[in-house]
C-alpha cells in the first residue's frame, strides 16, 4: 500500500496536500479506495461552500458501499475535480493524483489543523493496526 510522505492523513482515510499558492487539495486514501471497490459514483462540494474540520463535504458511492468524505481543514472549497462526474473511477487508478475530489482556501486556523494530521508512517501505522 503506497502512503506519500508529502501528504497529512485523516483517521478517517482522507489525505490534504498544501500546495505552492497555499490551496489544500483533499482525496482519499489509496486504503479508502481499495475497502470500497470500484467507485461508481462521487457527490463533490459546491463551489464557495464553507467547511469546518471533520464535516461532511462529499460522497463516494462503489457497487459495496456508499463513505462520506470529511473535510479535514476549515477552509473555502475553490476547486473541485468535475471530471469524477463522467470518470470516478479514476479515484480508484490514481487517489493521490487524478483523483483528488477537491481543493480548499484554508482559513487561518487552517494551518494548526494541517499540523494536527497524521504523517505518512502515523498513518501506515494506524492502518496496519486497525486493518478493514
Amino acid at each position: 500500500m503506497n502512503f506519500p510522505s508529502n501528504l497529512h492523513y485523516t483517521a478517517s482515510h482522507e489525505w490534504a496536500r498544501v500546495e505552492p499558492d497555499g490551496l489544500i487539495t483533499i482525496g482519499i486514501t489509496a486504503l479508502a479506495q481499495d475497502s470500497l471497490g470500484e467507485l461508481v459514483y462521487v457527490e463533490l462540494p459546491a463551489l464557495g461552500r464553507q467547511f469546518q474540520p471533520g464535516e461532511s463535504a462529499a460522497v463516494v458511492e462503489s457497487t459495496k458501499a456508499a463513505s462520506d468524505v470529511y473535510c479535514p481543514v476549515a477552509g473555502e472549497v475553490t476547486a473541485v475535480n468535475e471530471s469524477l462526474s463522467q470518470n470516478p473511477q479514476t479515484v480508484n487508478e490514481s487517489p493521490y493524483e487524478q483523483g483528488w475530489l477537491y481543493r480548499v482556501k484554508p482559513s487561518e486556523e487552517a494551518a494548526k489543523a494541517v499540523a494536527a494530521l497524521l504523517n505518512a508512517e502515523a498513518y501506515k501505522a494506524q492502518a496496519e493496526s486497525n486493518p478493514s
